[in-house]
């Protein structure tokens, strides 16, 4: 009988986990630098959590089944939702605004497994809850930023918009919510031909020439700030968007103020969610292919939604697979040293028992150290630790620990240095 991982997941080995494990700690620092705190939600939730807030048709993506009390649960499909019943659970009444936290960890959707796409999957994000516009939103991206150019990640471009401003004109023409979910998800597609059709075909999705033409201009409108004298001329004859667009031109002057320069205005940007309702943001890396959005989010209101009351959140998820396929991609390959900082080899029956005190006393003074449990002879020894790249070598030889002493060999020089026992913690940890 043979067994295999599900297909859509991975297996990750040491030297795959200790990249994962310096990224992961890489944002934790960056995060943690804006006063942001981390929590956890289960990995599974009522199904209703995110039916509520996508539709019953997102049900053909989850991982969604009856527990034994006839319970409808679903392994989460992303942390956001989680983060608004947790803070409407645990945080709407007693904590002082705003709110800063972060979270880290596996989500699940059935979806086709491909390159960059998995049906286990990681988030790195954030949500920030109460804080004022556009200040907060020019903050959280200056954030995002910050955290992927610490990995490394340097050809990582924001693209920016405000979906108020196409709200603004679905208000302006009388567009049904329907359909205003319907055009948003073709959008979010970036699919321009897809759009072309929908809006000009034989059926076209909105029967009115003149908004589908100002949706085309509109959404083709892509560069710095300059182009936002064509969205003001775009926009001049309706006053509806003209609110969303004044925000839209704050959040830009305040990105500068918050060192944030690498962006790209893109009024295509859609986040076909119902939820978002005023700044929205992907940041794609190239190099990455069609695989190359690594990050989305914006500003949203699922707290409303969820029957608590109206409160600005502003947040984005990062996802952690990408994020690792673009440290591959963009930066060296990198040597990383020993998972150990030293390696005990007991060189005799007789000295075993003493190599494992001695291996206990280095761990439970904070230094990584194995030691060997299969009695090698001295050579395989020596080769084990040149193949782990361990610095250093502590050999237990019985005339040495006679003399109370072991001898340390370091792997890179091949010097060798007899060390009291009593001093080997002080010895190791100037080293």
């Amino acid at each position: 009988m043979e067994f295999t991982r599900p297909r859509g997941t991975r297996d990750f080995l040491f030297d795959e986990m200790r990249q994962r494990k310096k990224a992961e700690s890489t944002l934790r620092n960056v995060f943690e630098s804006y006063g942001y705190q981390e929590i956890k939600t289960p990995l599974f939730e009522e199904l209703k959590l995110f039916t509520t807030k996508s539709g019953e048709e997102i049900v053909n993506q989850l991982y969604n089944f009856k527990d034994k009390s006839d319970r409808e649960l679903t392994l989460r499909p992303e942390i956001t939702a989680p983060v608004a019943r947790l803070y409407l659970n645990e945080l709407e009444k007693t904590s002082t605004k705003p709110i800063k936290l972060y979270y880290y960890g596996s989500c699940f959707r059935y979806e086709r497994p491909q390159k960059g796409r998995f049906r286990q999957f990681w988030q790195f994000g954030c949500e920030l809850i109460g804080a004022k516009s556009p200040q907060g939103e020019a903050e959280v991206i200056a954030l995002c930023t910050d955290a992927i150019n610490a990995l490394g990640i340097t050809t990582a471009d924001v693209n920016l918009n405000h979906l108020g401003i196409i709200r603004g004109l679905f208000r302006h023409f009388e567009i049904s919510a329907e359909t205003q979910r319907e055009i948003m998800v073709v959008i979010d597609k970036g699919d321009k031909d897809l759009l072309i059709e929908s809006l000009s075909g034989d059926e076209p999705v909105i029967d009115n020439d003149e908004l589908n033409q100002i949706l085309l201009k509109l959404i083709d409108l892509v560069g710095d700030k300059s182009i936002l004298s064509e969205v003001d001329e775009l926009l001049e004859p309706y006053d509806e968007p003209k609110e969303a667009l004044d925000e839209f031109k704050q959040l830009i002057e305040l990105l500068e103020s918050f060192n944030v320069n690498n962006y790209t205005l893109n009024l295509g940007v859609a986040r076909g969610l119902d939820y978002y309702t005023g700044i929205v943001f992907e940041i794609y890396v190239p190099e990455l292919g069609a695989q190359k959005q690594i990050c989305g989010g914006g500003s949203y209101n699922l707290v409303k939604l969820f029957g608590g009351q109206e409160v600005e959140s502003t947040g984005f998820a990062l996802g952690f697979d990408r994020l690792m396929n673009a440290i591959e991609e963009l930066t060296d390959a990198e040597d990383l040293p020993s998972h150990l900082d030293i390696y005990v080899a007991p060189i005799s029956e007789s000295v075993r028992p003493k190599a494992y005190e001695i291996t206990q006393l280095l761990r439970h003074n904070g230094i990584k150290a194995d030691v060997d449990l299969n009695g090698k002879k001295f050579k395989k020894l020596m080769n084990y630790a040149d193949k782990i790249k361990v610095s250093k070598i502590a050999i237990i030889g019985e005339n040495d620990l006679k003399e109370g002493k072991i001898t340390i060999k370091d792997m890179v020089s091949g010097n060798q240095e007899l060390v009291d026992i009593d001093d080997i913690i002080d010895y190791l940890k100037e080293e």
